[in-house]
């Protein structure tokens, strides 16, 4: 799928109502000018959920839930962002628009998903009728695998022979067209058809929506690949699914954590054997749309791997991309298991209250990485020590701030004697602001709060020019501000929710929703009035900074030509902000 424009994102929430949305899914009560609930993402009592209406956004003070209506979708639903944004267009009557895309895949779509569903009748008839099925049931048999079981996850078994699906479904060339573009069956050089599954057990894989989009095959006997997966097709995308994930979401919500294993098998043997919040890769490293998915339905992932290199690796991996969705509160874990064992074999050698008891022991995410990393190095030696900081500063910098990378830091600076880089002064300010709502907002805050919530003001006032001072260039807070307000400018019909949304996934996009949510006790006829006046300040206030600096310097080492200019400019930029103030 091609990334939608942003433009039909702004639409789309400009268009939609927060309010309408979340009512139809979770009772709202007014609350003066805001609507409160219980909190669908939590557990409480008093209500803390909170919707703004004028914002166009949510904020629960129980769990830090926040979002607009997209993300309140994704959540609620448990749905990728394509499909929340699906759901929104159709209840608002816009089109999805296929700029970027190839409308005749979009058009094959519906028969993908039609050829596939009767591939996987054909594969599970086969399983039961087939006159060499018997090879397959013996295999689900040793593993334990119930029949019961396996109609569960309906699985299915491709008997050996050439082109078995291709003779039996291929009886025209437009179904043959299907077959190939859903990874059924492959074309040879000489154009003859064959099927991409043969003498294999089947595995449906399905999306989060329930639709069969893919399949797994095991080998029967000896061949290679051992595993085989579907190619990537219009329905099927490896990188973006895990395996039982549409059965597992309930029960991940329900548990609070997730258990990522290898492979299909372990899947199923663990659901066999009570636990129903599990899932796999397909046969994929971990990537951050995993990541994303799991942690949107729950805050703890523990990853479990084989105990040997290879799954240590795989580990490491999986570590390296969790680390930059470790927002507030999320955990992860890594649990390794003994030499020649895996998840399937343990709990049916062991029983389920074995695994509970290991995954009970499984190593927190910043002890898998310390000790990954003090196991490459030296400690005793000083370029040891340097080397683990070198190591470690790239990794935990990708996290986001907040007390676990605080924390990781100060471990680091523990380990190594280096400390890290510190935080920019803006992510402090406003990581302290989103701690304490009641505190009293900088001027430059308060303008960002200003314009976050109210766009408009983009086009009532420029923004002061800065460049005598050194606020352009060593502030990341005016830089945002620069931004917001170009972005407001740029597009006049943006609202508090759509601008929020083109700094979704930024760092500092938590920091502009609790501004967005702020109350700033401002009547409506005076909010342009104040804006202007919170901009003067804040001018006024680096010039001050600015010609301080510059006085300090002239009495210390004196100044250059250029800064005596500059300190003149300075000087005369301030009065005439004096003088209008007065007028005023």
């Amino acid at each position: 799928m091609s990334q939608l424009p942003k433009d039909f994102i702004d639409e789309l929430l400009v268009r939609i109502d927060i309010v309408e949305v979340i009512d139809q899914r979770v009772p709202l009560k007014k609350a003066g000018s805001l609507l409160k609930a219980r909190c669908p993402f939590h557990d409480e009592r008093t209500p803390s959920f909170t919707v703004y209406p004028t914002q166009q956004s949510y904020y629960c003070f129980g769990c830090s839930a926040s979002g607009n209506a997209i993300t309140f979708l994704r959540e609620f639903g448990h749905l990728s962002f394509r499909e929340a944004v699906e759901e929104l267009a159709a209840g608002a009557g816009l089109d999805i628009p296929k700029n970027g895309s190839n409308p005749k895949i979009d058009r094959d779509i519906p028969g993908l998903l039609e050829i596939a569903l009767e591939a996987n009748r054909w594969f599970k008839d086969q399983l039961r009728n087939h006159s060499e099925a018997a090879k397959a049931v013996d295999y689900l048999k040793n593993r334990d695998i119930t029949g019961e079981t396996a109609a569960y996850f309906e699985i299915g078994y491709a008997p050996d022979g050439r082109s078995n699906i291709a003779h039996k479904m291929g009886t025209t060339e437009k179904r043959r067209n299907l077959l190939l573009k859903a990874g059924l069956i492959a074309k040879s050089e000489r154009g003859n058809y064959y099927d991409r599954f043969r003498s294999r057990i089947i595995f449906p894989i399905h999306d989060n929506r329930h639709r069969l989009i893919g399949f797994g095959g095991r080998i029967l006997g000896q061949g290679t690949p051992k595993y085989l997966n579907s190619p990537e097709t219009a329905i099927f995308h490896k990188s973006s699914e895990l395996y039982n994930l549409h059965r597992a979401n309930s029960a991940i919500a329900k548990e609070g954590w997730s258990l990522v294993v290898e492979g299909y098998t372990d899947v199923i043997s663990l659901v066999q054997n009570g636990f129903k919040n599990v899932v796999a890769t397909l046969g994929t490293a971990t990537t951050p749309t995993h990541i994303q998915r799991l942690f949107r339905l729950s805050p703890h992932i523990i990853f479990c791997y084989d105990g040997d290199r290879a799954g240590r690796d795989a580990a490491w991996k999986a570590l390296a991309v969790t680390l930059s969705e470790m927002e507030e509160g999320r955990q992860a874990s890594f649990l390794f298991l003994p030499d020649g064992e895996d998840p399937d074999s343990l709990v049916r050698s062991y029983g389920s209250e074995e695994l509970h008891a290991k995954i009970r022991m499984a190593t927190p995410l910043p002890d898998f990485l310390f000790g990954h990393l003090l196991q490459q190095t030296d400690r005793s030696r000083m370029d040891g020590r340097a080397r683990i900081a070198d190591l470690a500063q790239p990794l935990i910098s990708k996290m986001p701030g907040g007390s676990l990378r605080e924390l990781m830091e100060t471990r680091l600076l523990e380990l190594s004697g280096v400390r890290s880089r510190p935080e920019s002064l803006i992510q402090k300010q406003t990581n302290k602001e989103s701690q304490n709502l009641d505190q009293r907002l900088s001027p430059l805050a308060t303008a960002i709060s200003l314009l976050v919530q109210n766009p408009f003001l983009a086009r009532e006032a420029d923004l002061p020019n800065m460049e005598i001072t050194e606020t352009s260039e060593s502030n990341p807070g005016w830089q945002l501000l620069t931004e917001l307000h170009r972005i407001s400018r740029d597009s006049p019909n943006l609202n508090t929710a759509a601008l929020l949304a083109r700094f979704q996934g930024m760092e500092h996009h938590r920091s502009l929703e609790r501004l967005a949510i702020r109350e700033l006790f401002i009547q409506d006829r005076e909010i342009i009035t104040y804006y202007l006046e919170t901009m003067a300040t804040i001018e006024q206030q680096a010039l001050s900074s600015t010609i301080t600096r510059l006085l300090r310097e002239a009495g210390e080492s004196g100044l250059s030509g250029d800064e005596k200019t500059q300190l003149a400019k300075l000087y005369k930029r301030r009065e005439v902000l004096r003088s209008t103030r007065k007028n005023h």
